[in-house]
């Protein structure tokens, strides 16, 4: 396969923050291996961990070829890295199930199967490190190293002069040489002679590449991209219920593309270089576009068309369309019933609900009581008999008279019912 320049793809796109010297002529002279690491202490990645995922991603794309690691060893420690405290320790089944699922997810960004010189590998430290006992690893790993060099690291430094009094565990404190050993044992045993990952990293990521000088007799290189940031200082990858997971039973489809689509004008044609493939004319014409009539909000909506297509499907991207157009164009009561319930309940999150009973409905629910007495959608039985003669009520998205009674026939996914008052009140009925 042929090469292209890795580190020129990364510059244009912002997704350089160090470099070590040389990396760039190193990986121009022929096919290279790099790695990055994921935590692997949840069974779903989050957008948070989508730049280091483009990082291999774009490596792949210009004939090299990438290792994701999947720390199981150093997921039962924690890393000390832009952290307070140290995370949950977890026991081997479930590092190997939360692996299963980070590998179905990367395999959507990452070709695993294709049989080619630079398809991706999956390896866990674990593997290496459950079999090495506490003294072969102070005896073989631990002593190349001084303590003075690994308190120098901003990431031990932090911890022991920060607001932290309880400073950090000896576990903890031994995290670097575990990452360092790691790149060193995939420099010996792989080819691997880059590691890449945050910039918050680059201590961990060096640690690695001195070992290998040290040890090995080797050279090592280093890259870190920049931590992604929001312009109005709110953190990247949350929403108000938490993270934004990549897996759809964590996040749904419509709420992921809702995420990107919502991204500033700033942000967005910061985002559109980092988390697209989209080629470099392309997205300066986007640009060149969204600044001429910026209340299109073109690159928000191609960055969360595309964005949701790689990590989902173009079938998910359609139906957050179509869940977007229910709340904000024209649609049809198939619309509605075309969303499972859990799209259902993000679209209307935040809209107004009541319950009525199964035998309310199956009797068949009088509409003007479904508006006013039994839910107090509107303010009384007079207010709903006018709104009805204005013509201004629909039951799932299709207009009604003051005589209609809400029956089974009415149920989306057996449970809800829309009501609507003009082209922006709703109202959901749950139906238990």
């Amino acid at each position: 396969m042929k090469i292209s320049n890795f580190i020129e793809e990364l510059q244009w796109r912002g997704m350089v923050h160090d470099v070590m010297p040389e990396t760039e002529t190193h990986l121009m002279e022929a096919m290279r291996s790099a790695y990055v690491g994921f935590d692997p202490t949840a069974d779903s990645l989050h957008i948070g961990h989508l730049v280091p995922i483009m990082l291999l991603s774009h490596f792949q794309k210009a004939g090299h070829k990438p290792f994701a690691l999947v720390g199981g060893a150093t997921g039962m420690i924690g890393d000390p890295s832009g952290k307070s405290n140290e995370r949950n320790l977890l026991d081997e089944k479930t590092l190997r199930h939360n692996q299963e699922c980070v590998r179905v997810q990367l395999s959507q960004f990452l070709d695993f199967a294709s049989g080619e010189d630079n398809e991706a590998v999956m390896v866990n430290n674990y593997d290496w490190m459950k079999e090495f006992s506490f003294l072969e690893f102070i005896r073989d790993v631990g002593k190349h190293l001084t303590v003075n060099y690994m308190m120098a690291k901003d990431s031990v430094k932090s911890r022991l002069t920060g607001e932290n009094v309880d400073g950090m565990s000896f576990t903890e404190f031994t995290y670097q040489l575990v990452q360092g050993y790691d790149f060193l044992h995939l420099f010996k045993n792989n080819d691997c002679t880059l590691q890449m990952g945050g910039s918050d990293q680059w201590g961990n990521i060096t640690t690695g590449t001195e070992l290998i000088r040290r040890v090995a007799g080797g050279k090592g290189y280093a890259l870190t991209c920049p931590l992604i940031t929001k312009s109005d200082g709110t953190k990247f990858g949350k929403s108000e219920g938490g993270n934004v997971w990549l897996d759809p039973q964590r996040t749904s489809p419509y709420k992921f593309y809702q995420y990107w689509l919502n991204t500033s004008d700033e942000d967005a044609e910061k985002y559109i270089k980092i988390f697209t493939f989209i080629d470099r004319s392309t997205i300066e014409a986007l640009v060149a576009e969204h600044k001429e009539a910026p209340h299109l909000r073109a690159l928000q909506k191609r960055l969360a068309q595309e964005v949701t297509i790689t990590v989902h499907s173009e079938a998910a991207y359609d139906n957050a369309i179509a869940a977007s157009e229910i709340l904000f164009g024209k649609s049809t009561s198939q619309d509605l019933k075309n969303l499972d319930a859990e799209t259902f309940l993000d679209v209307f999150e935040g809209v107004p609900q009541a319950e009525v009973t199964m035998a309310d409905v199956e009797g068949g629910l009088d509409i003007i009581g479904a508006l006013a007495e039994k839910t107090g959608f509107l303010k009384s039985n007079g207010e709903a008999r006018r709104a009805l003669k204005e013509n201004s009520i629909s039951v799932n998205k299709e207009k009604v008279k003051d005589d209609y009674k809400i029956t089974k026939a009415d149920l989306l996914n057996n449970q809800f019912v829309l009501l609507q008052r003009g082209k922006r009140n709703y109202f959901v009925l749950l139906v238990k």
